[in-house]
C-alpha cells in the first residue's frame, strides 16, 4: 500500500459523449439569444427537401449555418457562394455530429436589398436564355377584334383600359380575366389567368398589368413562372405595370412594354387609328375620282346635247328620247360606282383579315423550330455515324494480320514470298524461307525436315 493513499481525491465517474454534448448544447443555446452574423457564403447547397445548408466565413473563422424549408421558401433571392450577407437566428448544437451551427430565421444581402438582388439574378438568367431578345418579339395586330385584359377588378387599371378602348375603338370586344396582382399567391394566379385567357377563341392581343405601387407591391410581376408564361403565350402580350419609371421582368419579356395601363390601351388603339386614317384617305380619293368621272361624263353629255340642238329639226331627238338616254346614262354610271364600292369593301375586308407581319412572324417561328429539329437530327445522325465508324475500325483492327503479328505470331513464306507455308511437308532440308514478324522479316534456312 502506498503512503498517503487515503488522502487522494475520489475519482469522478466518466461522462458519456451524449452527456457532454447535451451540456454544451444547453450552454450554447442558453448563452446566446437571437443574434445577427455578417459574413460571406460558401459551400451553399439546397437539398431536395428544401433546406439550405451553407457556411458563413470571414478572413479568420467560419460558422456553419442552416435555413430550414419553411423559412427558405420565403426568401426573395437565391443564396449563392460569394455573396456577402447578414444572417439572423439562434445558435444550436447538432448533437448527432457534435457540431454547432446558426439556425437562420432571416437572410439579407449586405448593402443590397433582397428584392433588388433577386431581380438582378432572374434578369441575368432569363436574358442568357434569350427571352429578352428583340428577334422573338411579335408585332401587334393592326385591327384587333378581341383584346384580353388581365388585372385586378378592384384597381383603377381596368377602368382606365376599358375607358380608353371603348372611347377610341368602339368596335372592339374586351375580355377581362380578373387576377390577383399583389401578394404571395399573385404570381400563380396571374399564370393561371394568362393560360385561361389564351384559350379564348379569336383573341388578338393581351394586356397584363396593374397600377403603381412600391417594389413589394409590384413584385408579383418579377416571378420566373409568369415570365415564362408570357413568353409562351400564343398571342402578343403588352406589359403595363406601375408607372413609367417602374420596370419589372414582365416588361422585359413581353412583346411590348407600356408605361401605364392606359398607355397600353392607347398603343393598341393607335395602330387601328392609323389604319382607319389610311382607309378614310383611300375612301376620299375614290370618291374624288368618281366625282371627276361623273363631271367628265356630264360635260360630254352637255357637248353632245349642244351639238344635237344645232342639227335640223327633223333629226333632233325628241325630249322623251333625250330623257330616256339621260336616265340610262345615269343608271349605268350608278352601277359602275356600286360595283367599284363593292370591290373596295371586299378588298378592305380581305386586308383586315390578313396581317402580313403577323403571318411572317408565325412563319419565322415555325422556321426556327424546324431549324432546331433539323440541327438536332443532323447531330444525332452524325453521332450515330461516328459511333458506327469507331465500331467498324475496332473490328477491322481486330481482324488485321498486323494486329495478330503484334501479339507475337509470325508468317512463314517460301523464299520468293509467293505462297505461305502452312505445313512442314511443304519444305525440305536446305530450303530457304522468309519469316515475317510484326517489325520486320527474317531470312532462314531449313536444317532438317521432320
Amino acid at each position: 500500500m502506498l503512503p498517503f493513499d487515503d488522502a487522494r481525491p475520489p475519482v469522478r465517474a466518466a461522462l458519456s459523449v451524449s452527456e457532454v454534448t447535451a451540456r454544451l448544447k444547453a450552454l450554447v443555446e442558453g448563452g446566446f439569444g437571437v443574434l445577427s452574423v455578417e459574413g460571406e457564403i460558401s459551400n451553399c447547397r439546397q437539398w431536395s427537401s428544401g433546406h439550405i445548408y451553407f457556411t458563413l466565413k470571414d478572413d479568420y473563422a467560419q460558422l456553419r449555418a442552416v435555413m430550414f424549408r419553411t423559412t427558405a421558401r420565403l426568401l426573395k433571392f437565391r443564396p449563392e457562394d460569394g455573396q456577402h450577407v447578414v444572417a439572423r437566428g439562434r445558435l444550436g448544437v447538432y448533437e448527432t455530429k457534435g457540431e454547432y451551427q446558426l439556425v437562420c430565421d432571416a437572410l439579407e444581402p449586405h448593402g443590397l436589398g433582397a428584392l433588388q438582388l433577386a431581380f438582378e439574378q432572374l434578369k441575368r438568367k432569363l436574358g442568357a436564355e434569350g427571352l429578352f431578345e428583340a428577334a422573338r418579339k411579335r408585332p401587334l395586330p393592326v385591327l384587333p377584334r378581341r383584346i384580353g385584359v388581365i388585372t385586378s377588378l378592384d384597381g383603377a387599371a381596368v377602368r382606365d383600359i376599358v375607358r380608353v378602348l371603348t372611347t377610341r375603338y368602339s368596335g372592339v370586344r374586351i375580355v377581362v380575366r380578373p387576377a390577383r396582382v399583389q401578394g404571395e399567391d399573385a404570381p400563380a394566379d396571374l399564370v393561371r389567368a394568362l393560360a385561361a385567357i389564351a384559350r379564348v377563341p379569336e383573341l388578338d392581343v393581351v394586356i397584363i398589368g396593374r397600377g403603381g405601387g412600391s417594389a413589394e407591391d409590384l413584385w408579383a410581376f418579377n416571378d420566373e413562372r409568369l415570365a415564362r408564361a408570357i413568353a409562351a403565350c400564343p398571342v402578343p402580350v403588352i406589359s403595363a405595370v406601375g408607372h413609367e419609371v417602374d420596370f419589372t421582368i414582365a416588361d422585359f419579356v413581353a412583346d411590348v412594354r407600356a408605361a401605364t395601363p392606359s398607355n397600353a390601351a392607347e398603343i393598341v388603339v393607335d395602330r387601328s387609328d392609323n389604319f382607319q386614317t389610311r382607309m378614310e384617305r383611300a375612301d376620299h380619293r375614290l370618291a374624288a375620282s368618281m366625282r371627276l368621272v361623273l363631271d367628265r361624263r356630264r360635260e360630254r353629255a352637255g357637248r353632245l346635247d349642244a351639238t344635237l340642238r344645232q342639227w335640223p329639226a327633223g333629226i333632233v331627238l325628241r325630249d322623251r328620247d333625250q330623257r330616256e338616254a339621260d336616265f340610262r346614262l345615269r343608271r349605268a354610271i350608278g352601277r359602275r360606282v356600286a360595283r367599284a364600292a363593292e370591290r373596295f369593301e371586299a378588298l378592305r375586308r380581305r386586308l383586315e383579315r390578313r396581317d402580313v407581319r403577323r403571318i411572317t412572324s408565325d412563319l419565322a417561328t415555325r422556321l426556327a423550330g424546324a431549324d432546331v429539329r433539323l440541327r438536332a437530327l443532323a447531330m444525332a445522325r452524325r453521332q450515330a455515324a461516328e459511333a458506327r465508324s469507331r465500331e467498324l475500325a475496332a473490328r477491322l483492327h481486330a481482324l488485321s494480320p498486323l494486329a495478330v503479328l503484334g501479339r507475337g505470331y509470325a508468317v512463314c513464306w517460301n523464299d520468293e514470298k509467293t505462297s505461305i507455308i502452312r505445313s512442314e511437308q511443304a519444305v525440305h532440308a536446305g530450303d530457304a524461307v522468309c519469316v515475317t514478324l510484326a517489325d520486320g522479316e527474317l531470312r532462314c534456312r531449313v536444317e532438317r525436315d521432320r
